[in-house]
């Protein structure tokens, strides 16, 4: 190699800087290698310390956030609390809310106290009666008393419902039909009277449960009130102002005779229909005709052709097949809207919700409870029916788009046992609470055990294992598991007191966490159990995690 290429290969910089001096371009790039004006310069500096008061800006405000200001404390909630009225009766009536705002519900309930001061009295004996009627708002942490207040002698219906206006400060209230003569509204989260009016029922009017909210058909902003009441075999409607609680134009005859638990189906179509069951038969009234029949106007409301021709052909009432005595009516999810599920004496049938036609139908002994719906598989929803009573019992969990059975498992109870309850886990299927007897192994327990209550615990992925969380000796007015935080703790309530409001006792209010009873609890083998160890299973149990359904 010449010596020109063993100096390239040892000094390759020099190469470079050599042709970079015989290249035409050279001029330019020197020009580029001249040193910056001052302007440049100070422009240089003032970007670099913007850049650096910018990230010690960011780092001291991480800073006050981690370390400085502190983070909001959690609210302890207490594993188990009790409150305890003496001298009292209670009502078939449970309502939640967060109504202190530290994110745990809150509990709403009714109780009538016969010992109560005459200074907290004052609202009832205005009315010319001693016992008086509270509504009560508790603590969902600790138990604690929120707030109570007076509303009436006594309470006929009782109803909560989210904020009644379009104006999102407007407070959640309960709206309770008092006896005798009044019809209140109670504002959830301070207990003041929103409104109170006069219900003009008379003495022999019995009030059907529940409580109807229909869309606002006078133009006020909020969502109105339908009160369904009896006299005799007719049945009346009542429209209200879901704002002031003034009734809209007057009482009206629905044309049927229907007795008890009355439903608000919405159509495909968007038609709203009040639906009672009637004997063997199903009974029906567009909102839109009792509209018109009250004020004499048309209002905005709609009907549906198909179910106008079917209740105007036969007398506003649904003939339907081999259900016998219609027992309990709810909306279920369906293809596009709503579908029925009609609970009779004889059978239980899912109707479709546009048609009225059987997807389904499923002979029943006797079912005197209404179904609740939970999920078997995920997100596949199922029904839970309670076929038969007493010692003959039997849990179904069916699937609701075939009615097919899922799981069965026989459940003997009390006459008047609480009904069960679903809670949705995170693996999208649901936790189910079963309320039974003592004992599932034999039915000759002794006297004491056989009047107690047992609360048993059902997930799908431990389809041969039942767990007895807790039981209970005294009379239960309501019973639910509810979820108190999303996805953190799950709880039990009971609401107990005095099985005949004419003998006042002790009404007691008592929340029990899930969790803190699965390890004492006690397992159930269903068959032969499946091969994991009680305390496996526990541990299990312990394991779920809850989702809310919002």
């Amino acid at each position: 190699m010449d010596n020109k290429d063993l100096e390239a290969e040892s000094h390759p910089l020099k190469s470079e800087d050599r042709k970079s001096k015989q290249s035409p371009g050279n001029r330019v790039k020197a020009e580029d290698r001249l040193p910056r004006s001052p302007a440049q310069s100070r422009l240089s500096r003032c970007r670099a310390v913007a850049f650096f008061l910018s990230l010690f800006l960011c780092l001291f405000v991480v800073f006050v956030v981690s370390f400085i200001i502190p983070c909001p404390d959690r609210p302890v909630s207490k594993r188990m609390w009790r409150l305890d009225y003496n001298a009292a009766v209670t009502y078939d009536f449970l309502a939640l809310e967060d109504i202190n705002g530290d994110r745990i519900q809150d509990i709403l309930f009714l109780y009538k106290n016969t010992n109560a001061s005459d200074a907290v009295n004052h609202s009832c004996t205005e009315e010319g009666s001693s016992p008086c009627a509270f509504v009560a708002a508790v603590s969902g942490a600790n138990g604690s008393v929120l707030w109570e207040r007076p509303v009436a002698p006594d309470v006929a219906l009782a109803d909560c419902v989210g904020p009644q206006l379009t104006d999102a400060k407007a407070a959640p209230t309960c709206v309770l039909v008092g006896r005798p003569r009044s019809f209140i509204a109670v504002d959830i989260f301070t207990g003041k009277i929103r409104w109170s009016h006069p219900s003009g029922f008379g003495s022999n009017t019995s009030i059907l449960r529940p409580l109807l909210h229909v869309p606002d058909i006078n133009d006020d902003g909020a969502p109105d009130l339908l009160l369904l009441t009896r006299e005799g075999m007719e049945v009346q409607g009542h429209l209200y102002s879901g704002s002031t609680g003034h009734q809209i134009g007057r009482g009206g005859s629905l044309g049927v005779d229907g007795h008890s638990s009355p439903l608000l189906h919405v159509t495909r179509t968007g038609a709203h229909y009040i639906l009672l069951p009637c004997a063997n038969s199903l009974c029906g009234c567009s909102v839109k005709s009792l509209y018109k029949e009250v004020t004499g106007e048309e209002g905005s409301l709609q009907t549906d052709p198909l179910w106008e021709r079917k209740l105007s052909s036969t007398g506003h009432r649904l003939h339907l097949h081999s259900s016998g005595a219609v027992r309990h009516l709810m909306n279920v999810p369906g293809k596009g809207g709503q579908d029925l599920l009609l609970v009779g004496s004889e059978a239980c049938m899912l109707l479709d919700g546009q048609e009225l036609t059987p997807r389904w139908t499923l002979g029943m002994a006797q079912v005197l409870r209404k179904p609740v719906l939970g999920h078997y598989k995920p997100d596949a929803l199922a029904v839970v029916i309670e076929n038969g009573t007493g010692l003959d019992r039997q849990i179904l969990l069916l699937d609701l788009s075939s009615g097919n059975t899922l799981w069965s498992q026989a459940l003997p109870s009390l006459p008047q046992g609480p009904p069960s309850t679903t809670l949705p886990t995170a693996d999208h299927r649901s936790a189910f609470f079963f309320w039974g007897l003592h004992e599932l192994a034999s039915t000759n327990e002794t006297e004491p055990e056989a009047n107690w209550h047992s609360l048993y615990m059902f997930h799908p992925t431990l389809p041969h294992v039942l767990l007895e969380l807790a039981n209970v000796s005294a009379n239960i007015v309501i019973a639910d598991v509810l979820l108190f935080e999303p996805s953190r703790h799950a709880a039990y309530i009971l609401l107990t007191g005095p099985a005949s409001s004419d003998r006042p006792g002790l009404v007691s209010v008592t929340k029990h966490k899930v969790r803190d009873l699965v390890p004492g609890s006690r397992v159930v083998r269903l068959g032969e159990g499946g091969p994991e160890s009680d305390q496996a299973v526990r541990d299990r149990f312990s394991q779920l995690r809850y989702r809310s359904d919002t």
